[in-house]
């Protein structure tokens, strides 16, 4: 099934509302290989719609994990949660980095399901890279 594309003004709004970064690892586009994806935060295969309004960035990784999840499990609780939304949450509420700079710490229970989920925190090409940028002096982001 062909996806409509996404209109050209509303690509360039998304990425500039989402400070072209990846909406739940915030990894910056200037750092990633691959161009950041548009994603849909209800996806498409769950009744999401193509509006800007559930519109936002996410790194191929995220993405990939993501797939066509809503919910998922609080590993702490068991109870099923709805994930982030970046364009509503704060990552800073949900999320902290660890003291490493490399992973991301769950603070509520959409923080931790979300991490859970996305594998935020145990992807090893996310964590190599992360790990690199560290070194670097690039990662964690202070915002």
């Amino acid at each position: 099934m062909d996806r409509p594309s996404i209109p050209i003004d509303v690509d360039r709004r998304v990425r500039s509302a989402a400070r072209f970064r990846c909406g739940y690892c915030w990894s910056p586009q200037h750092l990633v290989m691959a161009r950041l994806q548009i994603e849909h935060i209800i996806p498409r295969a769950k009744g999401g719609r193509d509006g800007e309004s559930n519109l936002w960035l996410a790194c191929p990784i995220c993405n990939g994990h993501k797939s066509d999840k809503t919910a998922s499990a609080d590993p702490e609780t068991g109870e099923t949660v709805p994930l982030f939304n970046p364009r509503l949450q704060a990552w800073t509420e949900h999320f902290r980095w660890a003291e490493d700079g490399i992973r991301i710490i769950g603070l509520t229970p959409t923080g931790r399901a979300t991490v859970s989920a996305l594998h935020l925190s145990d992807d090893p090409d996310a964590l190599e890279v992360r790990s690199n940028w560290v070194l670097a002096g690039w990662h964690p982001p202070h915002d």
